[in-house]
């Protein structure tokens, strides 16, 4: 507790000191003015036409005037979020005609008012995402906005959407809706939109899920839906829709399924024909692969071409059934990922019938090489072209490269990230492949193994010394992060066009090397080019650090943090208590500079007049002058029986808050030390209390503190109170 006082006491001094000013110099030469985390109250005053950017994010301004932004007229960007703004005056943007983008996020709006929004006829973004409103009002807050492209809405406590909410939008290229717990949804609400390119919706209720997907999918090209539970839908997802379809694309993110939910959702999907792509990215499954696959085999087939699917989360994943009876619907499939799955084999029977197959990426997923054999079994994935499947558990590259053999089309291979560890003389590859990737795999020379055939070859990040192969097709090659010391030679490699060696030991290139042949470009590091150079720019940027460091210690008081530690540990090693002979004080009062006047005028003359009078130590009075303050502070608290902080809303806003991440990391209070005496000057609650100052807000919830009462009668009870407090 006395580190607590003697950090809040500075802090209230020193914030008083630099209280920022009601302004925002902070313009550059293009009139775009930074004004965020100032801690200003309102909109600083002397805005004029000339800016054209205006960020005020991140501040506490509470409440937006008409006045405030009357001169602006050429703002084009405003940036209000993460600010406590509850009201807004209906005039505020009324001058505001060119502004572009306007950002009043993370606030405090119980409600939107079409008003607003009147008079921006250019407005292109409008993010209103994270305040308080539940609503969106009987009609729409947007109909004046005929320019708007994006729109981001929504907050834990929105719940209801109605007809006419987005009346007068007629295209969007994103819509965002926080709705996690929105509840009510008026059929035809978001019909009124013709076209959104990409829909993204937080939801948890499926019934409206239902509703909502039925109203755009004329209008949506990619809906993104978050954090839904499905259940099992029974209706149909086109019931009542609008056609022709434009639904494209359907993600799913932090999404939950069970095996049930998932077999329905396939049925039903069929019925968008227009749907051409499924994604699911963070999801959990819940489940063993149990679905009806004879309910999906009869709803006809899949009009999918592209399904990616990553960290999809399914408990108990080896126990996972094998996915018979799917075959049918994997015959149109193009493009399949699974990544970060915990995919350890596809079976050889339903792998045979991906008979359209062109990209299939199996990266980051736990493929073996005994399970790869089943996996490319012979006549499986008969059309591949292009397969991913580095960050796997392969170890032996001549199994894997009999593998992929199976695969007569296949020209672009990646198994990047196995830990091969050696490679052999001869090798059996695709025959067309034109593409391998076999970066670090920890391979420690090249062979033959390699194809000839190839057109490029990444090999970086292995421990190769040269590099010596015949590739009379190669364009390409990559020899990044290896411990080369000379150039591959020339005349092997007669078509090459690109070669990256950064990151070798090459110390020197010879004309002979390149055999006369014109090089087009090179990239070298400036280290290797102009050593001298670098060193100079290294000794110069060392000293511009050095002097930011300086300079941004100076304006933050780094010093005086400094020396205030070092008198803090050097406290910490005196006694807790000072012995009875020293007390010189009944209390040490720590109090914000605002509530001076409560503190010296009216507890100070009723404690320090009291029969028998109490002895206050006062950091104006009782001082010693020319004596550190930080000294003057621990002695005080040593000398003094007891510490009176007295708290009020100014010590919350005005001061902690400035020095949070200051003084979070010191210990502020022993757990049963009662030589502290809290005394509220105004209700504040705990919560309201800065998070990292846990200390303090587990003492107000435990420890009992007094309170000043506004009502006289009362108030001669809290002086009582508070004398006992000090004698005990």
């Amino acid at each position: 507790w006395q580190v607590w006082a003697i950090y809040i006491l500075l802090a209230a001094n020193l914030s008083e000191q630099q209280a920022p000013k009601q302004a925002c110099p902070s313009c550059n030469d293009a009139q775009l003015c930074n004004c965020s985390s100032m801690g200003l109250d309102f909109i600083p005053p002397g805005l004029t036409a000339k800016i054209t950017m205006l960020n005020l994010a991140h501040n506490r301004i509470k409440h937006i005037r008409s006045q405030d932004l009357q001169q602006a007229v050429n703002l084009r960007a405003l940036l209000l979020q993460s600010n406590k703004i509850s009201s807004i005056d209906e005039d505020s943007f009324q001058s505001l005609v060119k502004l572009e983008l306007l950002d009043l996020s993370n606030n405090s709006l119980a409600h939107l008012s079409p008003v607003w929004f009147e008079h921006l006829f250019s407005l292109q973004h409008l993010h209103l995402q994270g305040n308080f409103y539940r609503d969106l009002g009987e009609s729409s807050p947007f109909s004046s906005l005929r320019n708007l492209s994006s729109l981001h809405l929504g907050n834990p406590r929105f719940s209801v959407i109605r007809q006419g909410n987005f009346e007068g939008i007629e295209l969007l290229n994103k819509l965002w809706i926080d709705g996690d717990n929105l509840s009510q949804y008026e059929q035809g609400s978001l019909k009124l939109i013709k076209k959104i390119n990409h829909m993204v919706i937080s939801l948890r209720n499926i019934s409206i899920f239902s509703e909502i997907v039925r109203d755009l999918l004329h209008s949506v090209t990619w809906l993104e839906v978050r954090e839904i539970k499905l259940a099992v839908e029974t209706k149909s997802l086109v019931q009542n829709s609008t056609r022709p379809f434009r639904m494209q694309k359907l993600t799913c993110k932090d999404a939950f399924f069970t095996d049930q939910s998932i077999s329905r959702l396939l049925v039903l999907l069929k019925e968008i024909t227009s749907l051409r792509e499924l994604e699911a990215i963070d999801c959990v499954l819940e489940g063993k692969g149990l679905w009806d696959t004879k309910e999906i085999a009869r709803s006809g087939q899949s009009f999918v071409e592209t399904v990616t699917i990553i960290n999809l989360m399914i408990q108990n994943f080896h126990l996972f059934f094998d996915l018979e009876g799917m075959e049918s619907q994997t015959n149109k499939l193009k493009r399949l990922t699974i990544a970060s799955s915990k995919v350890f084999m596809v079976p050889c029977k339903l792998a045979r019938h991906f008979s359209s197959l062109l990209y299939l990426d199996f990266s980051d997923n736990l493929l073996v090489n005994n399970r790869l054999d089943e996996t490319i079994c012979k006549d499986a994935w008969p059309s591949l072209q292009t397969l991913n499947l580095s960050q796997n558990s392969l170890k032996s590259l001549k199994q894997t490269a009999k593998y992929v053999s199976r695969l007569p089309k296949l020209n672009n291979l990646d198994i990047s990230q196995n830990n091969f560890g050696e490679i052999p003389d001869a090798c059996e590859w695709p025959k067309n492949l034109k593409y391998l990737n076999l970066s670090s795999t920890q391979i420690p020379k090249v062979t033959t193994c390699i194809p000839p055939t190839l057109e490029v070859l990444d090999v970086s990040a292995n421990n190769l010394k040269e590099f010596g192969l015949q590739l009379p097709f190669l364009k390409e090659l990559y020899l990044t992060k290896n411990q080369l010391k000379t150039l591959p030679g020339a005349a092997p490699i007669p078509n090459l066009v690109v070669m990256s060696v950064r990151r070798n030991k090459l110390s020197g290139f010879s004309k002979q090397e390149f055999e006369g042949a014109q090089v087009g470009a090179v990239h070298l590091s400036l280290m290797e080019c102009h050593r001298s150079l670098v060193v100079s720019l290294l000794c110069i940027l060392v000293f511009l650090v050095i002097l930011i460091l300086v300079a941004v210690g100076y304006k933050y008081h780094a010093v005086w943090y400094l020396r205030m530690t070092w008198a803090w540990l050097q406290a910490k090693r005196k006694p807790k208590r000072a012995p009875p002979k020293d007390i010189c004080y009944d209390a040490f009062v720590s109090y914000s500079e605002n509530d001076s006047n409560w503190v010296e005028n009216i507890m100070v003359r009723e404690l320090e007049q009291a029969c028998p009078p109490f002895r206050l130590c006062l950091h104006k009075r009782d001082f010693v002058p020319g004596k550190w303050i930080v000294d003057n502070i621990i002695d005080s608290i040593e000398k003094s029986h007891k510490t009176l902080f007295v708290l009020s809303e100014h010590f919350v806003q005005s001061e902690w808050c400035k020095y949070e991440l200051d003084f979070s990391h010191f210990r502020l209070f022993d757990e049963n030390n009662d030589a502290a005496i809290l005394v509220l000057l105004e209700p504040i609650q705990s919560k309201t209390i800065p998070k990292r100052f846990c200390k303090l807000r587990k003492i107000m919830n435990t420890k009992t503190y007094l309170e000043w009462p506004l009502e006289e009668e009362q108030q001669q009870m809290f002086w009582e109170n508070l004398k006992r407090a000090l004698k005990s």
